[in-house]
């Protein structure tokens, strides 16, 4: 396969997996330009990556010829990029959120009905614990699923994960939800660890979200995901079984319960000499997940990043959508309400939004 060339609009924190992930996978992607306004920035990534910058679109598409472009900017500025590319004709891989407010993911849905090439790299349930989970569902080895519990990570992310395992897309949704605050000692940081033990102010959400005859209880805490101390947990429960973290439980016959655990498989320890990465990971005799990129020195978050690139380039290439504007302004929705039933201590309830009725986008 001949990588794929893609560019990227953006050079803050998130555009670093892309380039990773394109530098650990050269025979699948590469990136042949960035678009970062700021002149000092665009040199210094010059000098790390070795990639050519620009200060305008216009400019890097004069120049470059990218299959897609990832759109990796504030939320705020999201939508008037995603507008001005989809006007060119440029396939988008846009981070989340696509859009900052209510407002926003409306005027989003106009580019989908004129029929834009746009999806979203929302990557949480593409990791690889998270899909050896989603696996498992599907399988129908815990059957009917009709709860689940995420404590991962914040808004859209959690939303996204809790949406997938109980098999939800837009129905209506009524949320309650409440916030509890209490000191923490402060963890880990986007520049690194602490430099001296702080006690923070740890606000805890909680929000209990029925669809119908389907409940999810959405839980995080703030910063959880890079804290030393605060764990992550999921669980899933069916009418056959459930998956608690790690362990999974279930009926091969009514008298014969099954306790497997899901366990990761690494090469590279103790006598193994293939190279340290993920293999993939096994519930008792089969595998649940396999890696793609087995033998790239990838983390998970990296690995599903790449991913999402990987289903883009099967998208603009006639494959089907994979993670649409309509999915993404959905779970952002879902989060603002949660957000809402905290400030306001009421129960809401979703209502409908234009992006319910606009078909998905299939290329072909």
């Amino acid at each position: 396969m001949t990588a794929v060339p893609f560019a990227i609009v953006g050079g803050g924190f998130r555009t670093g997996y892309f380039l990773r992930v394109a530098r650990a996978l050269p025979n699948l992607f590469q990136a042949v330009g960035m678009v970062v306004r700021n002149a000092e920035a665009g040199r210094a990534i010059e000098r790390e990556w070795g990639i050519a910058t620009y200060r305008e679109i216009d400019h890097l598409l004069c120049a470059q010829r990218p299959e897609f472009i990832v759109v990796a900017v504030r939320a705020d500025d999201s939508a008037s990029v995603l507008a001005g590319l989809a006007k060119r004709g440029v396939p988008v891989l846009a981070e989340t959120p696509p859009a900052a407010d209510l407002n926003g993911l409306v005027k989003l849905d106009e580019l989908t009905r004129g029929g834009a090439k746009i999806q979203v790299a929302e990557q949480y349930y593409l990791r690889p614990m998270h899909a050896a989970r989603l696996s498992i569902v599907e399988s129908g080895d815990l059957g009917q699923v009709t709860q689940a519990n995420v404590s991962v990570s914040h808004g859209y992310h959690g939303v996204s994960l809790l949406r997938k395992l109980l098999g939800v897309h837009f129905e209506q949704a009524t949320i309650r939800a409440m916030r509890f605050v209490s000191p923490m000692v402060a963890g880990p940081s986007r520049s690194g660890p602490p430099a001296e033990e702080t006690i923070v102010t740890s606000p805890r959400d909680i929000a209990w979200i029925r669809f119908g005859d389907k409940l999810g209880v959405y839980d995080f805490t703030k910063d959880q995901h890079r804290s030393w101390i605060r764990s992550t947990h999921l669980s899933v429960r069916g009418s056959r079984g459930e998956i608690f973290d790690h362990r999974v439980n279930f009926l091969a016959g009514h008298r014969t319960p099954l306790h497997l655990e899901l366990r990761r498989v690494n090469r590279g320890e103790e006598e193994n000499v293939e190279g340290y990465f993920l293999q993939g990971i096994m519930l008792g005799h089969r595998w649940v997940y396999a890696n793609p990129y087995a033998g790239a020195r990838l983390y998970d978050d990296e690995i599903a990043v790449a991913t999402c690139m990987e289903n883009m380039v099967r998208y603009i290439r006639g494959g089907p959508s994979f993670y649409d504007l309509r999915q993404a302004s959905q779970d952002h929705y879902l989060a603002m309400l949660i957000e809402e039933a905290i400030q306001t201590g009421k129960e809401v309830t979703s209502g409908p939004q234009p992006w319910m009725q606009t078909a998905p986008s299939v290329e072909g």
